[in-house]
């Protein structure tokens, strides 16, 4: 607990500032016709998964609209295992923003130390469309956060509580993101 108590304090001043920066550039996205596109490894994974899903179903009962576009590079076993094999994992990523990403759409990466070669590659292949990247990372960012375009750092060297964090930090920016797709419907 107390490296958790430790980790939130560290990064309060922080958040609230870059999660409203990202949910306006999501809604900036989205009202250009835009989608918004995920990747990361293991719990990670499962974070893009789940933002996908909040994203393209609804947040909460209480709020009734329509699919927001989203889609998690993670979930496709035929396309993760052949881009695997013929390129290497350091490209199943990347291979996908190459093939399903447009100018103007949005990449978040999601990676607890920063430097997972296969979000770097991505990063690098979502600049070369215009795709704007958005970087959740841990530590002190790694390699990745030289490559994105606004992110958001959780400090500390512990995994589980870094993925914490960008469980509750993924929540917001979707609860952002929905209010102010609503005030523009």
């Amino acid at each position: 607990m107390a490296d958790r108590e430790k980790m939130i304090r560290a990064g309060k001043n922080s958040y609230p500032d870059a999660i409203i920066g990202v949910a306006k550039v999501l809604r900036d996205c989205l009202s250009q016709g835009g989608k918004i596109m995920l990747c990361g490894n293991g719990g990670s994974a499962a974070d893009c998964q789940h933002f996908a899903a909040e994203m393209i179903v609804r947040l909460t009962a209480r709020v009734e609209r329509a699919a927001i576009s989203a889609v998690a590079l993670t979930t496709d076993s035929s396309i993760l295992t052949a881009a695997g094999n013929d390129y290497g994992f350091d490209h199943v990523f990347a291979r996908q923003v190459q093939g399903v990403g447009r100018k103007g759409d949005v990449l978040i990466a999601i990676s607890t130390s920063g430097n997972s070669e296969n979000i770097l590659r991505a990063l690098e292949a979502a600049s070369l469309k215009g795709i704007i990247r958005v970087g959740l990372l841990g530590g002190k960012g790694g390699k990745c956060i030289e490559h994105c375009d606004y992110s958001i750092t959780v400090p500390g060297d512990s995994t589980m509580r870094i993925q914490e964090e960008h469980t509750f930090i993924l929540h917001t920016i979707a609860e952002i993101t929905e209010k102010l797709a609503l005030e523009e419907a």
